[in-house]
């Protein structure tokens, strides 16, 4: 690949590393495993540049890709190895509100595809057909699984918990 290739990669890569990795974090839950997806995402695309030069929308194009990666890495999660006897890395010292672990929590109960809808609804605040686009789904797919999804979170954390006030109803 040649340099001037290289600096035009590495100028995108990191214009988008700070919304990359919040929105892997925000599909995954766990800063590690946010930042596992973003080095997968880049080291697609970096395989992939030379070639992209013609797609018109490369933000979503890439978005698209993190989605790929956070989905196939939920599919393949049999795999991975537990390192029993280890203590836990210290948390990232910016912790969420209690309200965002909650919510956190109540995404963690979901499919990943339902996790990954309201994320990117809601949490990244994309319209119904980005998000179809995105899942390689029908805009009715992405409707129905963000119905679901929000049923599913308001029995998670009950009655007394209010969802609207993180993530609202779709129109």
């Amino acid at each position: 690949m040649p340099s001037e290739s290289d600096s035009e990669y590495l100028a995108y890569v990191h214009g988008r590393m700070t919304g990359l990795r919040r929105t892997a974090f925000l599909l995954s839950g766990d800063v590690h495993q946010a930042d596992d997806i973003v080095q997968e995402t880049v080291t697609k695309l970096y395989a992939r540049w030379p070639r992209l030069h013609g797609v018109e929308n490369l933000d979503a194009y890439v978005n698209t890709m993190l989605v790929r990666v956070f989905l196939d890495d939920r599919r393949r999660g049999w795999w991975k190895v537990s390192l029993p006897g280890r203590l836990p890395e210290a948390a990232a010292s910016e912790s969420p509100p209690e309200d965002r672990s909650m919510i956190r929590a109540a995404l963690a109960e979901l499919p990943p595809r339902q996790q990954a809808v309201l994320v990117l609804r809601f949490l990244c605040d994309l319209p119904v057909r980005e998000v179809a686009e995105a899942l390689r789904c029908s805009e009715g797919t992405v409707k129905s699984q963000t119905s679901h999804g929000l049923n599913r979170m308001r029995k998670v954390l009950g009655p007394a918990q209010a969802i609207n006030s993180s993530l609202s109803d779709p129109s």
